[in-house]
Protein backbone atom coordinates (compact mmCIF):
# COMPACT_ATOMS: atom_id res chain seq x y z
CA UNK A 1 0.00 0.00 0.00
CA UNK A 2 2.82 2.31 0.58
CA UNK A 3 2.25 2.93 -3.92
CA UNK A 4 -0.87 4.72 -2.42
CA UNK A 5 0.81 6.69 -0.90
CA UNK A 6 2.77 7.49 -4.12
CA UNK A 7 0.50 7.72 -6.24
CA UNK A 8 -1.65 10.37 -3.97
CA UNK A 9 1.62 12.41 -3.68
CA UNK A 10 0.86 13.25 -7.19
CA UNK A 11 -0.01 10.31 -9.18
CA UNK A 12 3.39 10.87 -11.20
CA UNK A 13 5.77 11.04 -8.22
CA UNK A 14 5.12 7.46 -7.99
CA UNK A 15 4.90 6.44 -11.41
CA UNK A 16 7.24 8.95 -12.93
CA UNK A 17 9.93 6.38 -12.19
CA UNK A 18 8.22 3.12 -12.06
CA UNK A 19 5.30 2.77 -14.09
CA UNK A 20 6.38 1.33 -17.81
CA UNK A 21 3.70 2.24 -20.74
CA UNK A 22 3.82 0.62 -23.81
CA UNK A 23 3.27 2.92 -27.18
CA UNK A 24 0.42 1.48 -29.19
CA UNK A 25 1.06 2.12 -32.53
CA UNK A 26 3.68 1.91 -34.94
CA UNK A 27 4.32 5.88 -35.13
CA UNK A 28 4.88 6.40 -31.55
CA UNK A 29 7.25 2.85 -31.42
CA UNK A 30 9.28 5.14 -34.52
CA UNK A 31 9.37 8.12 -32.82
CA UNK A 32 10.85 6.58 -29.65
CA UNK A 33 13.17 4.75 -31.52
CA UNK A 34 14.86 8.06 -32.77
CA UNK A 35 14.23 9.55 -28.96
CA UNK A 36 17.60 11.39 -27.85
CA UNK A 37 20.02 10.03 -25.38
CA UNK A 38 19.15 10.78 -21.67
CA UNK A 39 20.05 13.82 -20.63
CA UNK A 40 18.68 16.78 -18.47
CA UNK A 41 17.81 19.80 -20.60
CA UNK A 42 17.38 23.59 -19.10
CA UNK A 43 14.25 25.01 -19.51
CA UNK A 44 12.65 25.94 -22.80
CA UNK A 45 13.27 29.62 -23.26
CA UNK A 46 9.80 30.49 -23.19
CA UNK A 47 8.95 28.89 -19.58
CA UNK A 48 9.03 30.42 -16.61
CA UNK A 49 8.77 28.65 -12.97
CA UNK A 50 5.60 30.40 -11.61
CA UNK A 51 5.03 31.42 -7.97
CA UNK A 52 1.67 28.86 -7.28
CA UNK A 53 -0.08 26.18 -5.43
CA UNK A 54 -1.98 23.52 -7.24
CA UNK A 55 -5.01 21.44 -5.44
CA UNK A 56 -5.88 17.91 -6.47
CA UNK A 57 -8.81 16.01 -5.96
CA UNK A 58 -7.66 12.25 -6.22
CA UNK A 59 -10.59 9.68 -7.44
CA UNK A 60 -9.61 5.84 -7.27
CA UNK A 61 -12.55 3.35 -8.47
CA UNK A 62 -15.00 6.24 -8.34
CA UNK A 63 -14.42 6.99 -4.86
CA UNK A 64 -12.92 10.15 -3.27
CA UNK A 65 -9.48 9.01 -2.02
CA UNK A 66 -8.14 12.22 -0.51
CA UNK A 67 -6.54 15.54 -1.47
CA UNK A 68 -3.17 16.67 -2.83
CA UNK A 69 -1.05 19.94 -3.48
CA UNK A 70 1.72 20.79 -5.04
CA UNK A 71 3.44 24.28 -4.45
CA UNK A 72 6.35 25.76 -6.46
CA UNK A 73 8.39 29.01 -4.94
CA UNK A 74 11.54 30.25 -5.57
CA UNK A 75 14.61 29.70 -2.87
CA UNK A 76 17.49 31.84 -3.81
CA UNK A 77 18.80 30.44 -7.26
CA UNK A 78 16.88 27.28 -6.72
CA UNK A 79 13.01 26.39 -6.92
CA UNK A 80 11.49 24.86 -3.85
CA UNK A 81 8.56 22.31 -4.44
CA UNK A 82 6.38 21.08 -1.91
CA UNK A 83 3.67 18.45 -1.83
CA UNK A 84 1.21 17.25 0.13
CA UNK A 85 -1.02 14.24 0.47
CA UNK A 86 -4.39 12.94 2.93
CA UNK A 87 -5.99 9.96 1.94
CA UNK A 88 -9.83 11.05 2.71
CA UNK A 89 -13.31 8.58 2.77
CA UNK A 90 -13.25 5.39 2.17
CA UNK A 91 -9.62 5.28 1.14
CA UNK A 92 -8.64 6.64 4.80
CA UNK A 93 -10.39 4.38 6.65
CA UNK A 94 -8.31 1.49 4.84
CA UNK A 95 -5.32 3.31 5.58
CA UNK A 96 -3.90 6.35 6.50
CA UNK A 97 -2.11 8.47 4.57
CA UNK A 98 -0.57 11.91 5.44
CA UNK A 99 2.81 12.79 3.20
CA UNK A 100 4.91 15.65 2.71
CA UNK A 101 7.67 15.77 0.50
CA UNK A 102 9.83 19.01 -0.54
CA UNK A 103 12.42 19.18 -3.50
CA UNK A 104 14.43 21.32 -4.57
CA UNK A 105 16.06 21.71 -8.00
CA UNK A 106 18.06 24.94 -9.65
CA UNK A 107 16.27 27.08 -12.01
CA UNK A 108 19.05 27.14 -14.48
CA UNK A 109 20.34 23.94 -14.83
CA UNK A 110 17.09 21.79 -14.06
CA UNK A 111 19.08 19.46 -11.93
CA UNK A 112 17.86 18.11 -8.32
CA UNK A 113 19.65 19.16 -5.49
CA UNK A 114 17.64 17.55 -2.60
CA UNK A 115 14.67 15.93 -1.45
CA UNK A 116 13.31 15.88 2.10
CA UNK A 117 10.38 13.46 3.24
CA UNK A 118 7.71 13.33 5.99
CA UNK A 119 5.98 9.81 5.28
CA UNK A 120 2.83 9.01 7.74
CA UNK A 121 1.72 5.59 6.11
CA UNK A 122 -0.87 3.63 7.80
CA UNK A 123 1.36 2.09 11.30
CA UNK A 124 5.04 3.55 9.76
CA UNK A 125 6.34 6.70 10.12
CA UNK A 126 9.72 8.01 8.57
CA UNK A 127 11.57 10.85 7.52
CA UNK A 128 13.94 11.03 4.92
CA UNK A 129 16.67 12.57 3.65
CA UNK A 130 18.12 12.33 -0.39
CA UNK A 131 21.04 14.25 -1.09
CA UNK A 132 22.48 14.65 -4.88
CA UNK A 133 26.53 15.25 -4.70
CA UNK A 134 27.44 15.44 -8.70
CA UNK A 135 31.17 16.06 -7.98
CA UNK A 136 31.46 13.07 -6.15
CA UNK A 137 28.67 10.98 -8.73
CA UNK A 138 26.60 9.78 -5.68
CA UNK A 139 22.87 9.95 -4.32
CA UNK A 140 23.40 9.86 -0.64
CA UNK A 141 20.13 8.48 1.39
CA UNK A 142 19.27 8.96 5.17
CA UNK A 143 16.23 7.60 6.86
CA UNK A 144 15.04 7.44 10.10
CA UNK A 145 12.07 5.20 11.59
CA UNK A 146 10.37 7.77 13.91
CA UNK A 147 8.10 4.77 15.70
CA UNK A 148 11.53 2.26 16.13
CA UNK A 149 14.91 5.04 15.95
CA UNK A 150 16.23 2.87 13.41
CA UNK A 151 18.88 4.34 10.91
CA UNK A 152 19.37 3.89 7.21
CA UNK A 153 22.28 5.09 5.35
CA UNK A 154 22.91 4.36 1.66
CA UNK A 155 25.26 5.44 -0.84
CA UNK A 156 24.23 5.10 -4.89
CA UNK A 157 25.88 6.01 -7.64
CA UNK A 158 24.11 8.76 -10.24
CA UNK A 159 24.88 10.92 -13.00
CA UNK A 160 26.04 14.46 -11.95
CA UNK A 161 22.93 15.69 -13.02
CA UNK A 162 19.57 14.03 -12.33
CA UNK A 163 15.76 14.65 -11.77
CA UNK A 164 13.49 13.52 -8.91
CA UNK A 165 9.94 12.28 -8.49
CA UNK A 166 8.93 15.79 -7.34
CA UNK A 167 11.21 17.97 -9.54
CA UNK A 168 10.30 15.46 -12.80
CA UNK A 169 6.64 16.79 -12.90
CA UNK A 170 7.98 20.47 -13.30
CA UNK A 171 11.09 19.10 -15.33
CA UNK A 172 9.03 18.01 -17.76
CA UNK A 173 6.73 21.13 -18.01
CA UNK A 174 9.65 23.14 -18.97
CA UNK A 175 10.50 21.16 -21.88
CA UNK A 176 8.62 21.87 -25.71
CA UNK A 177 5.35 19.94 -25.86
CA UNK A 178 4.10 19.19 -28.94
CA UNK A 179 2.46 16.12 -30.49
CA UNK A 180 4.63 12.95 -31.32
CA UNK A 181 7.74 14.55 -29.43
CA UNK A 182 9.79 12.53 -26.95
CA UNK A 183 12.41 13.20 -24.18
CA UNK A 184 13.88 11.12 -22.24
CA UNK A 185 15.68 12.09 -19.03
CA UNK A 186 17.64 10.62 -15.67
CA UNK A 187 15.16 10.26 -12.53
CA UNK A 188 16.56 9.13 -9.16
CA UNK A 189 14.46 8.63 -6.03
CA UNK A 190 17.46 7.14 -3.56
CA UNK A 191 17.60 3.92 -5.48
CA UNK A 192 19.18 3.26 -9.01
CA UNK A 193 18.57 5.93 -11.39
CA UNK A 194 16.70 4.93 -14.45
CA UNK A 195 15.54 6.85 -17.21
CA UNK A 196 11.95 7.90 -18.19
CA UNK A 197 10.75 8.24 -21.57
CA UNK A 198 8.14 10.88 -21.80
CA UNK A 199 5.46 10.92 -25.27
CA UNK A 200 3.35 13.67 -26.17
CA UNK A 201 0.49 11.76 -27.22
CA UNK A 202 -1.88 14.14 -28.86
CA UNK A 203 -3.87 17.62 -27.91
CA UNK A 204 -7.66 17.16 -25.65
CA UNK A 205 -10.07 19.18 -24.00
CA UNK A 206 -10.10 18.41 -20.10
CA UNK A 207 -12.73 19.61 -17.92
CA UNK A 208 -12.25 19.73 -13.91
CA UNK A 209 -13.64 22.09 -11.32
CA UNK A 210 -11.08 24.83 -12.31
CA UNK A 211 -12.43 24.79 -15.56
CA UNK A 212 -11.84 23.44 -19.50
CA UNK A 213 -8.50 23.27 -20.43
CA UNK A 214 -7.11 22.77 -24.11
CA UNK A 215 -4.54 19.96 -23.03
CA UNK A 216 -1.43 18.34 -24.51
CA UNK A 217 -1.61 14.33 -23.19
CA UNK A 218 1.90 13.28 -22.06
CA UNK A 219 2.92 9.37 -22.04
CA UNK A 220 5.07 8.70 -19.07
CA UNK A 221 7.08 5.36 -18.70
CA UNK A 222 9.82 3.48 -17.64
CA UNK A 223 11.19 0.11 -18.62
CA UNK A 224 12.88 -0.43 -14.65
CA UNK A 225 11.31 -0.15 -10.94
CA UNK A 226 9.46 -2.50 -9.43
CA UNK A 227 6.34 -2.10 -10.56
CA UNK A 228 7.85 -2.83 -14.54
CA UNK A 229 4.96 -3.94 -16.75
CA UNK A 230 2.45 -3.42 -14.17
CA UNK A 231 1.56 0.11 -15.02
CA UNK A 232 0.49 3.27 -16.89
CA UNK A 233 0.66 6.64 -16.16
CA UNK A 234 -0.35 10.14 -18.16
CA UNK A 235 0.00 13.54 -17.16
CA UNK A 236 -2.00 16.22 -18.68
CA UNK A 237 -0.37 19.87 -19.47
CA UNK A 238 -1.93 22.83 -20.47
CA UNK A 239 -1.58 23.85 -24.52
CA UNK A 240 0.48 27.17 -23.56
CA UNK A 241 3.84 28.55 -22.62
CA UNK A 242 2.89 27.59 -19.10
CA UNK A 243 2.12 24.06 -19.33
CA UNK A 244 0.27 23.65 -15.97
CA UNK A 245 -0.63 20.29 -14.77
CA UNK A 246 -4.42 19.82 -14.73
CA UNK A 247 -4.93 16.07 -14.94
CA UNK A 248 -2.89 12.91 -13.81
CA UNK A 249 -4.10 9.32 -14.15
CA UNK A 250 -2.41 6.30 -12.76
CA UNK A 251 -3.32 2.79 -13.99
CA UNK A 252 -1.84 -0.44 -11.42
CA UNK A 253 -2.63 -3.69 -10.67
CA UNK A 254 -4.83 -2.55 -7.80
CA UNK A 255 -6.86 -0.01 -9.96
CA UNK A 256 -7.37 3.67 -11.31
CA UNK A 257 -5.86 6.55 -9.28
CA UNK A 258 -7.26 9.93 -11.21
CA UNK A 259 -5.83 13.18 -9.73
CA UNK A 260 -7.69 16.30 -11.12
CA UNK A 261 -7.28 20.30 -10.46
CA UNK A 262 -9.67 21.78 -8.51
CA UNK A 263 -7.62 25.72 -8.03
CA UNK A 264 -4.78 27.19 -8.05
CA UNK A 265 -3.92 29.93 -5.95
CA UNK A 266 -1.01 32.38 -5.79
Amino acid sequence: MRTLTRILLLTLAAALALSPWIPATHAQQASISAAPHSAIEPASEAHRFPTQTLHYDAEWRLWKAGSATLRIEPSGEMEHVIATAEASGTVAVLYRVEDRIESYFDRRSNCSDRILKHSEEGFHKRETTLLFDPAHGKSVLDERNLRSGETKHQETDSPACVTDVLSGIYYLGSQRLEPGAVHVFPLNDGGKTVDVTAFVEGRENVKTDAGTFRTLRVAVYSGAGPLKGRGKLWVWYTDDASHLPVQMRSRLFWGTMTLRLTRVDK
